[in-house]
C-alpha cells in the first residue's frame, strides 16, 4: 500500500514528461525567435544599403539609433548628423553594392552584423572604388532594431 509520501511513478513520469516536453518547446521557440531576428535583421540591412544609394535621408536615419556614431576607416569618429550629412552630399554617388558575406550574430537585444564590400561611386565627378570589412552594432529597443555603432576598416589590394 503506497502512503501520502510515495509518489505514483507513473504520475512522475507524465510530470517528468509534460516539463520535458515544456523545455523542448520553449528551446524550439527560442530557436525560431533568433532565426526570424536574424532573418529581420539582413533585410533590415538589405534595405539600409538601398537607402543609401538611393540618398534617401528618411529611411537612413530610421534605422539609425539616437546615440549612433561611425569609426571610419582612418579611425576618426562622426556621430549621426555628420554621418548622415555626409551620407547626403549631393556630390556623392554611390553604386549599388552587396554583401556576399553578411554574418549576423545575436545577443538578446543586441545583433553584430559583418561583412565585406566593395563600393564603387564618384565624389566631385571624380571615380571612387573602396574594399572593406565592417561591423554594424544593432540594439533592439521597444520592438525595434536599429544601428547604434558602425566601424569600417579598409582592406588593401593585393
Amino acid at each position: 500500500m503506497r502512503t501520502a509520501k510515495d509518489p505514483d511513478p507513473e504520475d512522475t513520469t507524465m510530470r517528468l514528461m509534460a516539463t520535458l516536453l515544456t523545455c523542448c518547446t520553449l528551446m524550439t521557440c527560442e530557436v525560431s525567435v533568433a532565426r526570424d531576428d536574424s532573418s529581420l535583421l539582413r533585410a533590415q540591412a538589405e534595405a539600409w544599403d538601398r537607402a543609401i544609394v538611393a540618398q534617401d535621408r528618411a529611411a537612413i536615419e530610421r534605422n539609425l539609433h539616437a546615440d549612433f556614431f561611425q569609426i571610419d576607416t582612418r579611425g576618426q569618429r562622426h556621430a549621426r548628423a555628420e554621418f548622415v550629412d555626409n551620407l547626403m552630399d549631393p556630390q556623392l554617388r554611390i553604386e549599388p553594392y552587396t554583401v556576399p558575406d553578411l554574418e549576423v550574430v545575436q545577443h538578446g537585444d543586441s545583433a553584430l552584423l559583418t561583412g565585406t564590400t566593395r563600393m564603387h561611386g564618384t565624389y566631385a565627378g571624380k571615380p571612387f572604388t573602396s574594399h572593406y570589412r565592417y561591423i554594424d552594432s544593432y540594439v533592439r529597443e521597444h520592438g525595434r532594431w536599429r544601428v547604434v555603432a558602425v566601424q569600417v576598416t579598409a582592406i588593401d589590394e593585393p
